[in-house]
């Protein structure tokens, strides 16, 4: 299974999350066209449909991607 970028989920993870904050205190319509924007592409690269999925999904991918990145102690 391909995966994206660590640093391309970590980047759409939190341009989700700031535009659903931004919506939810009164944001444009551009902010809602921007959120669905980027929800889509976070559905894409995590193969899922809902941003929730994803939004899950991206995190679970960025905790193993840090788990691998950490030294093995002996």
């Amino acid at each position: 299974m391909l995966r994206a970028h660590p640093s391309l989920l970590r980047e759409l993870v939190e341009r989700c999350e700031t535009l659903r904050r931004h919506l939810a205190s009164g944001g444009s319509a551009e902010t809602r066209r921007q959120l669905e924007d980027a929800s889509y592409t976070l559905c894409v690269v995590t193969g899922t449909r809902q941003l929730d999925t994803a939004l899950d999904g991206a995190r679970r991918q960025l905790a193993d991607a840090m788990r691998r990145e950490q030294p093995r102690r002996r």
